[in-house]
């Protein structure tokens, strides 16, 4: 008869006052004799005999006379004391996800992996190290494999985990959301598991990729224990402690952390070796919990049966069976603590006290927060106060005992912060959790202290959480009556629920370890500072007996945008969660920063300030910076340098690089390192950061490094300029007069937030549903290009095909009558406009200097050219003018057919300057898709590239025509965009049916009965009844309905309702648009039930044959032989066939495109697409930085063009409205012929030489076996573009609604 088990001596000591051992659940107070530990094996299944090294001596007293000769419940061992091997830890610089991820591989079998943001990294870890051929601790390399979506990795992980395997896998936010179903199972089944989580926000309101605990609250509920870890070093070693703890308890572990706060924090850590790891399993508990775990696998030699169908006569009772599980779990937690610790030396408690050990105040959280809590609770002791801070590192299973236990006795005022938002709750999760526990122990013992406890939410999103409001937290505790549900860290004048600025510690006055120096670098996206200072962070941390920190934030825009770099070193260990407040170091590497940023906000007085910029004497600086700037440069006295990094870059054959010159710089004004070792250790981490990229990378960056030092300039601040006189402008104001709402969000939203201001915005400035008016991405003139192009007006043929392939919509043609140039700018040259339609026009083409981010694709597309590169600094205040005056003519756009390519050119873009990366393939195609279609557009976004790049507040690129219509934009989620565009499709058709509806009652209503309107009125009526579903007129004669109807509203009850339906008289064009992640993978099933539907609605693909979005994961768009994030070794299988899976049910319309390869098929594809009846399907070849195409992203066209000759990329158009006969296909092939060698494309792009120059002959035979494979292809294609088999042939177009 098994017995329950006793507490152990170690567990013992968490047994507080004898009110809170009475809070135990029932079952831990009465003996219960069905009480197990861990899950027998099944029926059948084969004990394993008793490991040959288990002694008695190896289980404490209190446990050993009670363990079953069964071996099914799981002894503990006394931990023992810290081994020498703790004492010689190697210390090593990494961030949260590679401290993570290095447990979770060396103890687990199986991996099943999904990219999302910030978890991503852990799973390019373990895959990198899998196809490297790393063993873990059992001696094998861990089996990973990626899955399609969050939702698969979870039912591929359960199954791996019913075959036996330890497994586990890495995710957040939505994706985690995505496993809940099979997180109960796993549960339900009492399996061990772990599950790595970087803990970030919910998609609400707005989608947020930054971290807080609303997702791993989210799940509270489904049976898994939470573990928190608080910091880097943490996330180490309580990644390990989970993982013992799951073997231990049977019960599946959440372990999070703080997306990006601590799953990007680069901190110096003691590393636990595999052999330590490899130590602690070998004990009999692990060894016999191994067993016990595979023995319980499906096997056909021991077979059984689980998850069953239940009834109400038994289902109750087998979900209580679990209770004496999750009841021991918590003493699991403990004794795996107590085993890292032995090896370690670092010790864990699940809820630890630090402060005052009388302390009065008492504030209570998880998470990375409480190290900055910490520093405001020793600041404040040091001042008279008596403050502490409770860390919750154990949240599931709730251990009020311990809880309570850990609290100090002279608490009288307790505040919980929860890192979440529980709307319409009495309070979110640990509030709730830590007010039971203090109510219910205050109810059972009268003479308890009665405490008075606050609620509070911080940090969402990863807002900043400073010291500061931490003491104010505490200040609000002293208050007579504290606020209960408070925010802290921002202003909220709405509700007024948010505190009030700190009163003990001012801004200014630093918590950091003594000795600690801290730096700023202000980089660009794309432009490798990033990437060089976690390099110099690494050297340092590793070459110097200093500790390390490093954190990097950014902007929205993909590339181009703001990075900053946050480092920080010193002699003591730095655990300081927040972002630099004062830096005694500062590099500005692109000199626009110093203008449009309050870049020295930073700054310490007399720090070091060193500028990137091409004026490099005081004479020109003083010219170039703004007074408010050197006025600051004089209060704060710092020690100027100046060096025209761009210049040295060019030199060394690096471009726009200037990462490695200023990081060169760093060390040499630093002095952490002495500077020949520095450029040796330097120079090191570059041949093993580029090595990928190739020798002739590698050689210019050491290049750059050489000459860096000699291009640096000390200058002294001038004394004039304390004296200077500033006021505020607007130095580029909009070029266009906007009103109403939308100017109001730019003024107050908008442009705060692009001066990185956005943290000091109130509450009342936002709309609460998160829209965004359209158009606000003119007035960031970000001003990013190096240089731009010029219009050579000589050459010009006018062709509009600079225009056609820009990114950004930022060079475009523009028509004027002589007349309307009496006021242009003199440098606004004209000529003579060509074509029909075209008489007594004048024609240019402009570029906008600041929106333009010089990708160079526009001069190397012009066939005449007839477009020139100059350096922006000496064009940009001339085309600057002459671009303003070119936006101010009229719109010209009923000259030419919109469906020709310089026609489409003619129209407004309706989506311009968005934050997308230089050279983007995406953005071409669905700025030609507004060109084309805008005044109608309603396009539903899968959350990628597309939705950043499209969708990043404040900045809606999508804007409007001069009768405000323009593309209506939404994204719902990653995995559900088909459905939802399907959904916005179907609900548009039905509100127009019934218009349709009251027009036609309207207009059929007998003589005496009918609304007394106008004949004008009911002639437009029935145009419009008429012809509702053909766009070309329906259109047309919405607009000449709208005064119409307002004049009439008043007529009669039927006339006022068409007016208030008159938005829908307008024919929608409703556009499904996303990449190949979402195409291809987690969206694929929904995508295929609406190429199914039959239903009127068109879907856009932008093929980057990667997960661009989030790093360059391989996605089933990925070729085979390509080099991707999540396929180190090369991509083994061949890329899906989507178009064939869509031309598969006959009346599908699917295109091929390259808009870089074919202009004029592309425009004739999406027109055919739009006009066809029924489901469209458009697959558009994009361009991406992750190819890493050899001569750079202005080299795409020449590259689309090739892989379209080769055949790796064919053209074609099938058309189920085409009557099948002789001399009709619906298959046209427009690539008809192939030319040229893949191997030669294959050769230009990074991501094919990676495996060339790793593994030359599996590169070989798998670039064999794909240009066979695109052979065979073409010539399919070629058959079917003949009218021959292959194709579904049953299938016809959908009716036109009737």
């Amino acid at each position: 008869m098994e017995t329950h088990i006793k507490m152990t001596a170690s567990s013992s000591k968490v047994a507080g006052r004898s009110a809170a051992r009475l809070l135990l659940p029932h079952s831990s107070r009465v003996a219960n004799k069905r009480v197990i530990v861990a899950a027998a094996p099944p029926e059948g299944a084969a004990t394993a005999p008793t490991p040959s090294d288990f002694k008695p001596s190896d289980v404490p007293p209190a446990v050993a006379s009670n363990v079953p000769s069964t071996g099914n419940i799981l002894p503990f061992n006394a931990p023992a004391a810290a081994s020498s091997r703790a004492l010689a830890a190697k210390k090593a610089p990494m961030d949260g996800n590679e401290a993570t991820a290095h447990i979770a591989y060396a103890v687990s079998d199986v991996s099943f992996i999904y990219p999302i943001t910030p978890a991503t990294v852990m799973g390019e870890l373990v895959d990198q190290w899998a196809a490297e051929g790393r063993t873990n601790v059992f001696g094998n390399v861990m089996s990973v494999t990626e899955m399609e979506s969050e939702t698969g990795a979870a039912g591929a992980l359960h199954g791996a985990l019913a075959a036996g395997s330890l497994a586990t896998t890495f995710t957040c936010s939505q994706g985690l959301l995505l496993m809940v179903p099979n997180m109960y199972k796993i549960a339900g089944e009492l399996t061990p598991c772990v599950l790595h989580v970087t803990a970030r926000a919910l998609a609400k309101h707005a989608l947020s990729i930054f971290g807080d605990h609303q997702d791993v609250m989210a799940v509270r509920q489904c049976g898994w224990a939470m573990l928190c870890s608080h910091s880097v070093q943490e996330a180490h070693d309580l990644a390990l402690v989970s993982h013992l703890a799951t073997l231990r308890s049977s019960v599946p572990f959440l372990h999070f952390f703080d997306g990006f706060r601590t799953s990007h924090e680069i901190n110096t850590i003691e590393t636990i070796d595999n052999a330590s790891i490899k130590e602690l399993l070998s004990k009999p508990v692990y060894v016999e919990a191994i067993r016990h775990h595979r023995t319980r696998a499906l096997n056909p030699t021991h077979p059984h049966q689980r998850g069953t169908a239940q009834g109400p006569d038994v289902y109750f009772q087998c979900a209580e069976a679990a209770n004496p599980f999750y009841d021991r779990a918590y003493d699991h937690v403990i004794e795996a603590m107590a085993e890292v610790s032995a090896i370690t030396g670092r010790s864990y408690k699940p809820y630890e006290y630090v402060g005052a050990p009388d302390a009065d105040r008492l504030i209570v959280l998880m998470g990375s927060g409480s190290q900055a809590v910490e520093e405001a609770v020793n600041y404040m002791n040091a001042n008279g106060q008596k403050v502490g801070v409770l860390k919750v590192r154990v949240f599931r299973p709730w251990k009020t005992d311990a809880f309570l236990e850990a609290i100090p006795a002279s608490v009288r005022k307790v505040c919980v912060l929860d890192r979440t938002k529980e709307s319409g709750s009495a309070g979110e999760p640990l509030y709730q959790q830590v007010a039971a526990a203090l109510h219910e122990a205050e109810l059972v013992d009268p003479d308890m202290p009665r405490r008075y406890i606050v609620g509070g939410r911080f940090g969402l999103a990863s807002k900043e959480f400073l010291p500061s409001h931490a003491v104010a937290c505490f200040e609000n505790l002293d208050e007579h009556r504290p606020l209960r549900d408070f925010s802290v860290g921002i202003v909220d004048d709405v509700t007024r629920r948010s505190l009030p600025p700190s009163r003990l510690l001012p801004p200014g006055v630093s918590t950091l370890p003594a000795g600690t120096f801290e730096c700023l670098f202000w980089g660009m996206g794309s432009d490798g500072t990033v990437g060089a200072n976690k390099e110099a962070i690494k050297i340092i941390a590793s070459n110097t007996p200093l500790s390390a920190q490093a954190y990097f934030s950014y902007d929205a825009h993909k590339s181009g945008g703001v990075t900053v770099s946050h480092l920080r070193f010193g002699p003591s260990k730095i655990s300081s969660p927040y972002l630099v407040q004062q830096a005694d170091y500062m590099a500005v590497n692109h000199q626009s920063y110093m203008a449009k940023y309050d870049t020295l906000a930073c700054l310490k007085p007399g720090g070091v300030l060193v500028l990137n910029t091409t004026f490099t004497t005081v004479e020109s600086l003083t010219k170039y910076l703004p007074d408010k700037v050197k006025r600051q440069l004089a209060a704060l006295q710092p020690k100027l340098y100046l060096i025209d990094a761009l210049a040295v870059a060019k030199a060394s054959g690096l471009g726009k690089h200037v990462n490695m010159v200023m990081q060169t710089v760093f060390f040499n004004l630093s002095g952490v390192l002495p500077m020949d070792k520095a450029i040796s250790l330097l120079k090191k981490s570059i041949s093993k950061a580029y090595e990928r990229k190739g020798p002739e990378v590698v050689a210019k960056n050491h290049a750059a490094v050489d000459m860096a030092i000699s291009a640096l300039k000390a200058v002294d601040i001038p004394a004039s300029w304390s004296g200077l006189q500033t006021t505020v402008v607007h130095p580029n104001p909009l070029s266009k007069t906007q009103a109403g709402s939308r100017w109001e969000f730019m003024e107050k939203v908008a442009k705060p937030m692009l001066a990185l201001e956005g943290d000091k915005l109130p509450v009342s400035v936002f709309s609460p549903e998160g829209f965004v008016p359209p158009g606000t991405t003119v007035m960031e003139k970000r001003a990013i290009a190096a240089q731009v192009p010029v219009w050579k007006a000589e050459n010009c043929t006018q062709c509009n095909i600079c225009a056609f392939v820009c990114p950004h919509a930022a060079i475009r043609p523009a028509l004027a009558q002589p007349g309307e140039l009496a006021g242009a700018p003199g440098s606004f040259g004209t000529i003579g406009a060509k074509g029909p339609g075209m008489a007594g026009l004048q024609y240019r083409i402009q570029v906008s200097p600041y929106d333009c981010t010089g990708c160079d694709l526009c001069t190397h597309a012009c066939p005449d050219n007839a477009l020139e590169a100059k350096p922006i600094s000496s064009v940009l205040e001339v085309e600057s003018a002459n671009w303003d005056f070119a936006t101010n003519l009229p719109v010209r756009d009923n000259l030419m057919d919109r469906s020709s390519v310089k026609g489409s050119q003619l129209q407004q873009p309706l989506m311009e300057f968005s934050g997308a990366c230089e050279g983007c393939g995406e953005t071409p195609y669905v700025k030609l898709l507004t060109q084309l279609f805008g005044d109608r557009l309603i396009i539903a976004n899968a959350t990628g590239c597309s939705s950043i790049w499209g969708g990043s507040a404040p900045s809606n690129p999508y804007t409007t025509n001069a009768d405000g219509y323009g593309p209506a934009w939404a994204n719902s989620l990653f995995e559900d965009n088909a459905q939802f565009g399907l959904g916005i499709a179907t609900g548009t058709v039905q509100r127009r049916k019934t218009l349709y509806k009251h027009v036609t009652d309207v207009l059929a209503a007998p003589a005496e009965a009918a609304a007394p309107i106008s004949g004008v009125l009911r002639d437009a009526l029935t145009r419009w009844a008429d012809h509702w579903d053909e766009p070309e007129v329906a259109n047309v004669v919405a607009k000449e309905l709208q005064p119409l109807l307002e004049r009439e509203k008043d007529v009669s009850p039927a006339i006022s309702q068409l007016y208030g339906e008159r938005d829908m008289l307008h024919k929608a064009s409703t556009w499904i648009v996303g990449g190949d992640g979402w195409a291809y993978d987690i969206g694929f099933g929904g995508l295929d039930h609406v190429l199914a539907s039959g239903q009127n609605v068109n879907i856009l693909v932008l093929d980057t044959e990667v997960y661009s979005n989030t790093g360059g994961q391989r996605s089933k768009a990925t070729p085979m032989s390509a080099v991707a994030k999540f396929a180190a070794g090369g991509k083994e299988r061949p890329k899906k066939d989507l178009g064939a899976i869509a031309m598969s049910y006959g009346d599908v319309y699917v295109a091929s495109t390259s808009l870089h390869a074919n202009y004029g098929q592309v425009v004739k594809a999406m027109t055919e697409a739009e006009r066809y009846p029924g489901v469209s399907l458009l697959l558009c070849y994009a361009p991406c930085i992750m190819h890493g195409i050899s001569s750079g992203m202005c080299s795409a066209i020449d590259e689309s063009k090739m892989a379209v000759e080769t055949g790796y990329w064919p053209l074609y158009r099938y058309n189920p409205a085409i009557k099948e006969d002789t001399a009709h296909h619906r298959f046209q092939l427009d690539s008809k012929k192939l030319k040229g060698d893949v191997n030669d494309f294959f050769a230009h792009e990074n991501r094919f030489q990676i495996l060339e120059r790793k593994a030359p002959e599996v590169a070989k035979l798998m670039h064999e076996a794909m240009d066979e494979n695109l052979q065979e292809r073409f010539g399919r294609f070629k058959d079917l573009a003949s009218g021959g088999p292959g194709i579904a042939q049953g299938g016809e177009p959908p009716k036109k609604q009737q």
